[in-house]
């Protein structure tokens, strides 16, 4: 099972912790794995090439570990970028969880 863990401060998502593979099929067919980490990491590189943000990140390949923070002096405009990219990622994570729950666990605390 992969588990998400989505960090809220403020109303703004600040961290993401993600780890584990689905086990909803084969390594290389896994379509939740694929997805979540399509997601996951689209988010990370939109953070990183597209708004610019120095978010601090490690991964893990084998053990299915992506995880992430933002800095936590953002201007607001780095601040609104940040928050429509992961936001965006938050409702596909949300719209995978309603179909494949058995295989994904997501959890947003604020």
């Amino acid at each position: 099972m992969t588990e998400i863990r989505v960090i809220k401060t403020n109303g703004s998502i600040t961290a993401v912790d993600c780890r584990g593979h689905s086990g909803y099929a084969a390594c290389g067919e896994d379509i939740v794995c694929a997805g979540i980490s399509t997601l996951v990491q689209t988010a990370l590189l939109g953070l990183l090439s597209v708004a610019h943000i120095k978010v601090k990140y490690q991964r893990n390949e084998k053990d299915g570990v992506l995880t992430f923070n933002l800095p936590e002096d953002l201007d607001e405009t780095s601040r609104h970028d940040a928050d429509m990219i992961l936001g965006t990622m938050l409702c596909g994570l949300s719209d995978l969880y309603t179909e494949y729950s058995d295989f994904m666990k997501l959890e947003v605390n604020e």
